[in-house]
């Protein structure tokens, strides 16, 4: 009974009207940052990776948490742009009725900020942060399982505080001989509770839905992968965008995030992607340089798993990620 009335909640979302967004449109958009290392080098966005050993996938899918991720412990650390620093910390674990479940919190530190009145006279200094708890499930029927995350958030800027409450819906596939998977997923459906301050309107939250595949070569170590993002509205560019967007292709590309694993054995990963609108939007047309792409590495001794990624997201700066995992049950 309780998987039924998820699965129609899960419908009843997938069919409700979505609003056209586009980065700056929403409140709470830390919520679409790339926590894991791995995601990070694989173009920052990946829901189809069936690999029962990664617990930091669930956080882009949550129909991929797996009974084997159960006492898993995991840290993600990035040392983002101007002095900014985020984080995602994850546990998961048995439940004898409901199976594995995990719990995580998400963060963004912006750092320290001067004060000053409107006479522009210094006031000492103020901080801002924000912070999303996260709870997930997933029920295996068949050949698919569908997830759920829970994720009340609370965003303090300053004196100015906002509280919201998200969810994420999932689902995945994963053929007979577990080479291929496929995955959908809607994020962050939810509302804005409080607003920032007495009398302002409610805000958006970031919505997006997501298709995505996974397919591992049967004789050869590679994986490939291709997410769809932000299939809620086809155009990514403003309106108002004077540059010609390029006909369908170019509209089609912007949804699109590649990437690539090269796995030479099953403790020692190389990987490598690539984010389309990413390119379109931060490059420097008189240098492009390799804004868009992104590569990283990963290795496991034995309950020990250490991943790095780094994205280019202009040319003047790339994001460094840093992931450490290691499993408490033998």
């Amino acid at each position: 009974m309780k998987f039924r009335k998820l699965l129609i909640l899960f419908l009843l979302t997938a069919n409700l009207p979505v609003f056209a967004q586009i980065g700056g449109e929403s409140t709470f958009e830390f919520l679409n940052l790339t926590n894991s290392a791995r995601m990070a080098a694989l173009g920052g966005n990946q829901i189809a990776l069936g690999d029962p050993s990664d617990l930091n996938t669930t956080y882009n899918n949550p129909a991929l948490l797996t009974e084997e991720m159960t006492g898993s412990l995991l840290a993600d650390y990035v040392k983002y742009m101007a002095g900014v620093n985020y984080g995602y910390a994850a546990y998961a674990f048995e439940t004898e009725k409901l199976g594995p479940i995990s719990f995580g919190v998400h963060y963004i530190n912006y750092g320290k900020f001067t004060k000053a009145n409107a006479e522009g006279e210094k006031e000492g200094t103020f901080t801002a942060a924000e912070y999303a708890l996260m709870a997930s499930w997933a029920k295996q029927v068949n050949q698919f399982k569908v997830g759920i995350t829970v994720k009340p958030i609370l965003s303090s800027l300053e004196s100015y505080q906002s509280f919201g409450i998200a969810f994420d819906l999932g689902t995945a596939y994963t053929s007979d001989n577990e080479l291929t998977t496929l995955g959908f997923v809607i994020r962050n459906i939810g509302t804005q509770i409080t607003t920032y301050y007495e009398g302002a309107d409610h805000e958006r939250l970031p919505l997006d839905i997501q298709l995505g595949i996974g397919q591992k070569l049967a004789h050869a170590p590679l994986r490939l992968l291709a997410t769809m993002q932000h299939l809620q509205r086809w155009k990514l560019i403003a309106d108002d965008e004077t540059e010609s967007n390029g006909g369908f292709g170019k509209d089609f590309m912007r949804h699109l995030v590649l990437g690539t694993e090269l796995l030479p054995s099953e403790n020692f990963h190389i990987r490598a992607g690539y984010n389309f609108q990413r390119r379109e939007e931060l490059l420097y047309n008189d240098k492009k340089s390799t804004v868009g792409f992104s590569w990283g590495f990963g290795f496991r001794i034995k309950r020990f798993r250490f991943d790095y990624g780094s994205a280019r997201y202009h040319l003047a700066s790339s994001s460094n990620h840093f992931s450490i995992a290691f499993k408490l049950n033998p």
